[in-house]
């Protein structure tokens, strides 16, 4: 089994925004996030994202536009030499309590199902709480990065380890020689 490396979006990849991301327009990679997916994939990682986008719910965008966004970012990735495996994401209001939604591990449980994964000790790289535990409650090694809400999710867990600048700082960690 390749190893591999799940990410959330926004915050990680993307710059957030708390109208959330509606356009391909307002997709805006993070300084070195595209090098940092290339730098992994190049290194035989496979790179998985899982999203909550409870925009969807909340009628700011649609299941189409959502798509857009992510052919956006996939070609983006791939003119830096990366590759994105698999997107999953959760269209559901915070409210719904469904199963997907982040800290839930509906999302990753699909991943699990689909790509035969095992998520034991593997990097899930987030911004935020639920990231953090979602992480946790599959096993996964929660990583933060301090773009997005990186820095008011580490002023709620300060002695939170491992921690990384952004996603490029730890790309270069977890490459072997680098």
């Amino acid at each position: 089994m390749r190893p591999f490396v799940i990410l959330d979006r926004d915050g990680v990849i993307n710059q957030d925004s708390p109208d959330y991301i509606k356009s391909p327009a307002e997709w805006i990679a993070i300084p070195g996030s595209l090098e940092a997916i290339a730098l992994l994939t190049r290194h035989g990682f496979d790179i998985y994202v899982v999203t909550n986008q409870a925009g969807i719910a909340r009628g700011k965008l649609s299941l189409a536009m959502l798509e857009k966004i992510h052919e956006k970012m996939r070609r983006a990735i791939t003119a830096a030499g990366g590759k994105v495996k698999d997107i999953r994401f959760c269209p559901h209001h915070p409210d719904a309590q469904c199963e997907c939604r982040k800290p839930r591990i509906g999302m990753l449980e699909q991943l699990v199902h689909e790509h035969e994964l095992q998520l034991r000790a593997s990097p899930f790289v987030g911004d935020s709480l639920t990231d953090l535990e979602a992480a946790e409650a599959v096993g996964c090694q929660p990583i933060l990065v301090l773009t997005g809400k990186g820095e008011a999710t580490l002023g709620q867990r300060p002695d939170h380890e491992p921690v990384f600048r952004d996603l490029l700082a730890f790309a270069q960690h977890i490459v072997p020689g680098l």
